[in-house]
């Protein structure tokens, strides 16, 4: 069932200990693990408030959204359309796909080719693998999946309702930033945005490993199902602190689009997945994105971010996934002229 997970800690444990080259690319600090002061509870919004409240109680959660992603980049949404039978339901058939047999999986025809990913293909060292699989399925592969599965029906209601569910965040967002609420529709298109089912195997070396490597998201918004297990881990006020699961809400992060379009009003986070030594942890992602071609611009006379296509942000990340073994993100298309 899992993955070759072992075979691969072993050859870069190998590397590690025989590499005595010199020009090794340093790690980013918040690569090494560091002691987690605390579990928190992120932020909670009710947000039935923005569709069945009055208008007083619609412009404080709205107002409760905007001060969430400037102070945190991450927080919780409750009331939020998706009901717990279809979350249920999407983790059931999540558990079904990942306990097929690893060659079964890799091959799966499901999803389109190149669906299946574990690991860290780029890893060098330790530090940089993710000790985790997913399948990374496009919104039209779901929309056109016509076998008429339980896997692909389940998909498809969750896949639809968070789509609606990130719209809602994203307008309210753009609307208490200055922006254009109508850009989403207009530049957001299903080819670009997905689904990312996780599964997180138990990890026998945790504190050598991440499930998830430390990153920011290159999307506007990410909204994530997860189970109780626990694992997500942020930074807030330069520290790591580790995400305490709530059972009724659904976690919503910032990614690097947002942080440029608002010009760092709100806040792409660094966030990673610790691994456990006994229990297996499993999640679902949906992000949204633009076309490629769209252009991501800063709404200020001074800008912080020079404009960029999604096309370009994406080519960037790979190189330095690539060259580095880990992404840089937004500090590459810093404005330098302000």
């Amino acid at each position: 069932m899992d993955p070759p997970f072992n075979e691969i800690y072993k050859t870069l444990l190998y590397n590690q200990i025989t590499n005595t080259e010199r020009d090794v690319p340093e790690i980013p600090f918040s690569f090494s693990v560091t002691a987690v002061v605390e579990e928190v509870e992120l932020p909670v919004i009710d947000v039935s408030r923005l569709i069945h409240g009055a208008e007083k109680e619609r412009e404080k959660c709205k107002e409760e959204i905007a001060r969430a992603s400037r102070e945190w980049g991450f927080f919780q949404v409750i009331n939020h359309g998706i009901s717990m039978d279809v979350l249920e339901k999407m983790r059931q058939e999540q558990i079904r796909v990942f306990r097929e047999p690893f060659d079964k999986k890799s091959k799966s025809e499901k999803f389109s080719a190149g669906s299946y990913r574990w690991g860290t293909p780029s890893a060098t060292c330790l530090r940089q693998l993710s000790w985790s699989e997913a399948f990374h399925v496009p919104m039209t592969d779901i929309s056109n999946n016509k076998d008429f599965t339980t896997l692909s029906s389940t998909m498809e209601k969750f896949a639809s309702e968070a789509e609606a569910l990130a719209y809602m965040l994203a307008e309210v967002l753009a609307e208490k930033s200055g922006q254009k609420s109508s850009f989403f529709k207009e530049n957001c298109v299903r080819n670009t945005c997905y689904l990312r089912m996780n599964r997180y195997p138990p990890c026998p070396k945790p504190s050598e490993v991440y499930g998830l490597m430390p990153h920011t998201d290159s999307d506007f918004l990410t909204i994530l199902y997860q189970d109780q297990v626990g694992g997500l881990q942020l930074i807030k006020d330069d520290r790591w602190i580790a995400v305490k699961p709530n059972p009724r809400a659904l976690i919503i992060n910032i990614g690097d689009l947002f942080q440029a379009w608002s010009n760092g009003m709100y806040k792409s986070v660094e966030h990673r997945v610790m691994t456990n030594p006994t229990v297996e942890r499993f999640s679902t992602a949906y992000f949204l994105c633009p076309s490629y071609d769209a252009v991501i611009e800063c709404s200020s006379d001074c800008p912080a971010y020079r404009n960029f296509s999604f096309r370009e942000f994406r080519q960037q990340v790979q190189e330095d996934v690539k060259k580095l073994g880990f992404k840089v993100g937004l500090p590459r298309f810093l404005n330098h002229l302000y």
